[in-house]
Order: structure tokens, then sequence, then C-alpha cells
């Protein structure tokens, strides 16, 4: 069995945004509460980890940027963004969450754990280098690439992020670089409004962007395809040598934010696509990094399936696997995506 790592801590439920915001607490507790079973609790690692600090911080966003979200320490409420608000423990738990995501990748690369996923809040993908952004107060997966880039001497980074929001923060922390491929699928032009089709990076690092702008109502399948004929071969390309993931649940059917319609299976047929990648290409180096997902049963449900594919416990049965393997209906975002990556990569 794989050595799966999940990386928590009950600071990360004392960021609270305020009454009615989405991005509540309750998030995570019906996931921990799972988490506290006692089959649960030895298939998995459960690593301590300690707080990213100023230096770690700073591989990504500018003094300014962390003065401003540290300034909020202790204060009732800040308003940072006309999305992002903190409370008064909402620094730390950034802090550790960026700290989760960091040590994730250092017992990767030691050999320590197999594979990771790091359920923490707040998220990250939307923060800028310069400022908070839709909910984000760090960029946990860009400081943890940086971090691979900067202190293990990495020069191939993947990053796929399925969340239901485009990864602004993410995309432009490296789209001048080919140090970092940068795969987003999401709902367009839903916030942040970024992520066209032509959006492929600059200088250095053109090329190294995908996205796939998708107009709603995908499920499973159309994931699958997109995970298995575009990601996967560019990936193989590409040949990253640590694969990073922002795993976004709003893309679940019924999800308040969106209207995608993917099921618990198909959270676990893109976490096999993956983990099946980071075993060919990079020693199955792979963590992924909890982004969106505010609808409370399907986050818990769907969380728990990719669990259980990175521990190989299974969390999608060969029926439904056979299922999407041979999904092939019509997805004009999948023939527009490949026309453009086809100036890059062989498709």
């Amino acid at each position: 069995m794989p050595k799966t790592a999940i990386f928590k801590d009950d600071l990360f439920l004392e960021h609270r945004p305020g009454p009615g915001h989405p991005e509540s607490p309750e998030r995570l507790t019906g996931i921990y509460q799972v988490l506290r079973e006692p089959a649960l609790r030895e298939r998995f690692l459960f690593p301590s980890f300690p707080p990213a600090g100023r230096e770690l911080l700073a591989l990504n966003h500018t003094p300014a940027h962390i003065d401003r979200v540290a300034a909020t320490a202790g204060k009732p409420m800040a308003v940072l963004d006309p999305d992002t608000t903190t409370s008064p423990r909402s620094y730390e738990a950034a802090c550790l969450a960026a700290g989760a995501c960091v040590e994730g990748v250092r017992l990767l690369l030691a050999g320590e754990i197999d594979n990771g996923f790091a359920l923490v809040r707040p998220p990250g993908h939307h923060a800028e280098a310069t400022h908070t952004s839709g909910f984000c107060l760090f960029n946990n997966i860009a400081i943890a690439a940086r971090y691979a880039l900067a202190r293990h001497g990495l020069s191939r980074v993947l990053i796929a992020d399925w969340d239901l929001h485009h990864g602004n923060g993410t995309q432009h922390a490296f789209e001048e670089t080919d140090q970092v491929l940068y795969f987003s699928t999401h709902q367009y032009p839903y916030f942040p409004g970024t992520g066209s089709f032509l959006e492929t990076g600059a200088g250095q690092g053109e090329g190294y962007t995908v996205n796939v702008p998708l107009h709603g109502g995908q499920g499973d399948g159309d994931y699958a395809r997109l995970f298995r004929e575009l990601l996967a071969p560019i990936a193989r390309q590409y040949r990253p040598e640590l694969i990073l993931a922002s795993a976004g649940f709003d893309i679940f059917g019924g999800d308040p934010l969106g209207t995608m319609r993917v099921t618990p299976a198909g959270f676990a047929y893109m976490t096999r696509v993956l983990r099946e990648l980071a075993a060919e290409l990079c020693g199955g180096r792979l963590l992924l990094v909890l982004e969106g997902g505010y609808h409370l049963q399907g986050l818990t449900a769907s969380a728990l399936a990719v669990l259980a594919e990175l521990s190989g416990a299974g969390g999608l049965d060969a029926a439904a696997a056979r299922e999407l393997a041979a999904a092939s209906a019509p997805l004009p975002a999948l023939n527009q995506a490949r026309e453009v990556q086809k100036n890059y990569w062989t498709l």
C-alpha cells in the first residue's frame, strides 16, 4: 500500500471569514470527523508540520503583501478585498496551510511518503504575489512549487488545477517560466475572469500554461477525457519531477457556486490519472492541495474518494473506471484546447 500522508490541523478551523461566507470552517469539519475513525487512521500517515515563515512566504509573495496579511493577526475582522476577510487567527492558519504544503513536498522528495493530500484552509490559488483574492491569503501551491525549485533544485513541476475557478494567482506566478507547467480546467468566464484558451504563457514560459475554459454542465466523462486526452500526453512530454494538484471540489454537482456535475467517481478518476502519471514520470511524487468546494456533503464524499484512490484502497470501482476510460461524448472545449496546444505539444 502506498504511504499516503494527510496534512490536517484544527487551526485550519480557526479561519472564520464570517457568517454566511461560503469558505467556512464546516468545509473541513466533516472530513476531519470521518478521519478520526480508527480504520482510516491506520491507513494514512498524519505528519506534523511547522508554519511557513516569512522566508518561505517570500518565495512567492512581496514583503508588503506578507505584512498586510500579518497585520490582521488578533483583529476581530479585516476586509482585505471584496471576497476575502479574516478573523483573529487567520494569519496563523494561512501560514500553517502554506507550511503543510511545503512539508508535503519535502517528505515526497525525501522519499518518506509516496503521495499526500493537504486538507488545509484558507485556500490559495487565487492569491497573487502582491495581494489577496477570492478567499485566498497566500498561494499555498505556488509556495510549495517554488520551494521545490529553489530549495531542492527541481527544474520541472506540473501543477494541475481542477477547481471550478481559474487559478489566476498560480498562472501569474509561473507564466514566464518553463520550470512549472500549469494546467487548468475551469468554468469561464466565472470569477476571476482569466484563463482563456489563448493564455499560454509568455517569454520562456510560452506554451507552459494550458487553459481549458468550460461553459458549465460538464461531468465525470468530460473531465475524464480532459485528463486522459490532453493533460496526460502533455505531461508525458514535459516529464515533471513532481506533480502538484489544486483540488477544488466546487465542480461537484450541486455546489452552490457553480454548475458542473462531477461526482466522487469523477474526482477519483482524475486522481487515478494523476497517480498513474506520477508513478510513470516522477517516482509517484504527487501532492494534492485543497482549494474550493462548498457543498459540504459533496466535499466530504469526494475528498474521501480521492484519499481512497491515493492510498490504493480504490476510490473507483471497476465498472465506473471502464466507463470513464471509454468516455467519448463530444466536448468542444477539448478540441479547442487541443488546437491551441498543438503549437507546443504533439497531440
